[in-house]
């Protein structure tokens, strides 16, 4: 049988949490270990903290109301896990079923459990990921039935006792062992453990207490997240079974490639092509930076392809920090492909004042032809 955590403070099931809260310092007062030291007021203490922690906790309360009890073995309760065998009892137990070594009796499974976590990807512009944002998206999870409020029952009908368990949530039976014959305890099939069944299940969602809907979530991106980083969204997961506590929902982010920048970590880089004759001479450009604000580059003269300008503080904020990164600039030089006449003869003219003028096979300057010994000119070289 469930625990009734009402009954342990004194309250009725309909209390509020300030009644709740006055009834459990009352008790306190007089159950506290520093007020009254015996070792049953101790344990007492213990029970009302218990019940105190329960009833304040809006998840746990709300399987209580449903009648379940978030501290049942069978209800999924956080924390549970597995802590060996514990004597001969449970070694019987795994070889031959639940209560084989005549032990006494588990609890009996709740209807209402916790439900599962989900999990969805969201597609994010650079721009959002590096300066974050609120995004509305569209999920499809398991949600409370608004036919039975997750009770699974009809209209006007409540759950009835099991007549195969007798209402125990499980079943005794003689098996044959090597060890001779034996009474071994196993789960009742028609109530799967719960000791009750429903005669009427609700007509929407079939004695589950939840169905299947879509609607909308809304996410804020914090600024600076990564492609990959997952946000957990608290209680926006599957709602359980019998109307159980909802899961949470992950949400794990989907970056879509820039066209014009890249990332890597807090920083971003960008390519900039110039003309051979501005990085020759020099110039001034304005980029337009990713969160739209102009930043002006001075385009040394001399400039080399490779060459790389960084704009300390202009990249992508720090997660969880106003700290930025940096904008890496990197600069290309491009090489006129069509020349026509006029700009042959001055190009011609400016490699006869170089002393460059015609062409020298590979193995003599291994430097190669007329352009490029003009890079190598304007290298310095």
């Amino acid at each position: 049988m469930a625990t009734d955590y009402f009954a342990i403070l004194g309250v009725d099931k309909n209390a509020t949490p300030a009644e709740i809260k006055r009834a459990y310092r009352r008790l306190a007062r007089d159950l506290h270990p520093d007020v009254n030291p015996s070792p049953e007021a101790q344990e007492k203490f213990k029970e009302v903290s218990k019940a105190y922690e329960v009833l304040t906790d809006p998840q746990k309360r709300r399987i209580v109301d449903l009648g379940g009890d978030p501290y049942d073995q069978g209800g999924g309760a956080a924390g549970g896990g597995f802590s060996g065998f514990g004597g001969f009892s449970d070694i019987m137990d795994a070889f031959f079923g639940a209560g084989a070594g005549g032990g006494a009796r588990g609890p009996r499974r709740s209807r209402v459990r916790p439900g599962a976590d989900a999990l969805i990807t969201l597609d994010l512009e650079l721009a959002e990921t590096a300066f974050g944002v609120t995004k509305d998206f569209a999920v499809e999870t398991a949600v409370l039935c608004d036919g039975c409020q997750g009770a699974g029952t009809a209209p006007g009908t409540s759950v009835a006792e099991c007549g195969t368990c007798g209402g125990m949530g499980e079943i005794q039976a003689v098996q044959r062992t090597l060890l001779g014959q034996m009474m071994v305890t196993r789960e009742c099939h028609a109530c799967r453990g719960t000791g009750t069944i429903i005669p009427t299940p609700c007509p929407k969602c079939g004695g589950d207490g939840r169905v299947r809907a879509g609607r909308t979530v809304t996410a804020k991106i914090p600024a600076g997240v990564e492609n990959g980083m997952r946000i957990r969204l608290a209680s926006q997961g599957e709602v359980g079974p019998g109307g159980g506590p909802a899961g949470d929902l992950y949400v794990e982010v989907h970056e879509i490639e820039h066209d014009i920048f890249t990332r890597e970590g807090d920083d971003l880089h960008c390519r900039v092509t110039l003309p051979m004759t501005s990085a020759a001479l020099g110039t001034e450009l304005t980029l337009t930076n990713l969160d739209e604000s102009d930043e002006e580059l001075e385009i040394k003269a001399g400039t080399q392809a490779g060459d790389r300008i960084t704009l300390r503080g202009k990249g992508v904020p720090r997660l969880r920090s106003t700290v930025r990164g940096n904008l890496v600039v990197h600069l290309e030089v491009q090489t006129p492909t069509k020349l026509d006449a006029e700009q042959t003869r001055l190009l011609t003219e400016l490699a006869r004042l170089r002393g460059e003028e015609g062409e020298a096979s590979t193995k003599a300057n291994p430097h190669g032809g007329l352009f490029s010994r003009m890079r190598d000119a304007f290298n310095g070289r």
